[in-house]
Protein backbone atom coordinates (compact mmCIF):
# COMPACT_ATOMS: atom_id res chain seq x y z
CA UNK A 1 0.00 0.00 0.00
CA UNK A 2 1.37 3.43 -0.93
CA UNK A 3 2.10 5.96 1.78
CA UNK A 4 -0.73 8.40 2.28
CA UNK A 5 0.15 11.96 1.43
CA UNK A 6 -0.17 14.22 4.46
CA UNK A 7 -2.09 17.37 3.63
CA UNK A 8 -2.08 20.27 6.05
CA UNK A 9 -3.04 23.13 3.72
CA UNK A 10 -6.51 24.72 3.81
CA UNK A 11 -8.84 23.21 1.23
CA UNK A 12 -9.35 25.21 -1.96
CA UNK A 13 -12.69 24.92 -3.70
CA UNK A 14 -12.41 24.00 -7.36
CA UNK A 15 -13.41 27.54 -8.38
CA UNK A 16 -10.54 28.95 -6.30
CA UNK A 17 -8.09 26.41 -7.75
CA UNK A 18 -9.16 27.60 -11.20
CA UNK A 19 -8.64 31.22 -10.17
CA UNK A 20 -5.18 30.33 -8.85
CA UNK A 21 -4.36 28.69 -12.19
CA UNK A 22 -5.62 31.74 -14.10
CA UNK A 23 -3.31 33.89 -11.93
CA UNK A 24 -0.43 31.64 -12.93
CA UNK A 25 -1.36 32.02 -16.60
CA UNK A 26 -1.68 35.81 -16.25
CA UNK A 27 1.90 36.02 -14.99
CA UNK A 28 3.28 39.43 -13.97
CA UNK A 29 0.28 41.24 -15.50
CA UNK A 30 -2.01 39.83 -12.81
CA UNK A 31 -5.80 39.94 -12.94
CA UNK A 32 -8.20 42.78 -12.15
CA UNK A 33 -10.79 42.44 -9.40
CA UNK A 34 -13.60 43.37 -11.76
CA UNK A 35 -13.79 39.87 -13.23
CA UNK A 36 -16.29 37.16 -12.31
CA UNK A 37 -13.72 35.31 -10.20
CA UNK A 38 -13.21 38.32 -7.88
CA UNK A 39 -14.63 36.44 -4.82
CA UNK A 40 -12.10 33.65 -5.37
CA UNK A 41 -9.28 36.13 -5.93
CA UNK A 42 -10.18 37.79 -2.62
CA UNK A 43 -10.14 34.38 -0.88
CA UNK A 44 -6.72 33.66 -2.37
CA UNK A 45 -5.50 37.01 -1.01
CA UNK A 46 -6.93 36.20 2.43
CA UNK A 47 -4.99 32.93 2.43
CA UNK A 48 -1.75 34.61 1.34
CA UNK A 49 -1.72 32.91 -2.06
CA UNK A 50 -2.17 36.20 -3.89
CA UNK A 51 -1.96 39.91 -3.16
CA UNK A 52 -3.60 43.05 -4.45
CA UNK A 53 -0.99 45.48 -5.71
CA UNK A 54 -1.22 49.27 -5.74
CA UNK A 55 -2.56 49.21 -9.29
CA UNK A 56 -5.55 47.16 -8.10
CA UNK A 57 -4.48 43.98 -9.88
CA UNK A 58 -4.17 40.64 -8.14
CA UNK A 59 -0.88 38.82 -8.48
CA UNK A 60 0.27 35.44 -7.26
CA UNK A 61 2.60 35.39 -4.24
CA UNK A 62 5.51 33.00 -3.77
CA UNK A 63 3.26 30.99 -1.45
CA UNK A 64 0.63 30.87 -4.20
CA UNK A 65 3.19 29.71 -6.75
CA UNK A 66 4.28 26.92 -4.40
CA UNK A 67 0.67 25.88 -3.81
CA UNK A 68 0.02 25.91 -7.58
CA UNK A 69 3.06 23.70 -8.12
CA UNK A 70 1.87 21.13 -5.58
CA UNK A 71 -1.86 21.17 -6.13
CA UNK A 72 -2.29 21.96 -9.82
CA UNK A 73 0.95 21.27 -11.68
CA UNK A 74 1.65 18.26 -9.44
CA UNK A 75 -1.81 16.83 -10.13
CA UNK A 76 -1.23 17.11 -13.88
CA UNK A 77 2.11 15.29 -13.57
CA UNK A 78 0.59 12.55 -11.40
CA UNK A 79 -2.10 12.00 -14.01
CA UNK A 80 0.40 12.04 -16.85
CA UNK A 81 -1.18 15.08 -18.47
CA UNK A 82 1.14 17.28 -20.48
CA UNK A 83 0.52 20.46 -22.36
CA UNK A 84 0.29 19.57 -26.00
CA UNK A 85 0.06 22.08 -28.78
CA UNK A 86 -1.65 21.08 -31.95
CA UNK A 87 0.49 21.63 -34.97
CA UNK A 88 -1.11 23.70 -37.70
CA UNK A 89 -1.92 22.04 -40.94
Amino acid sequence: MADAMEWNEPYLESCCRCALHRLKLAGPAGRPLILRDAPCLKRLCAEGLASIDQDGRVRMTAQGAARHEVEISGMRRRRGVQNRRRSAG
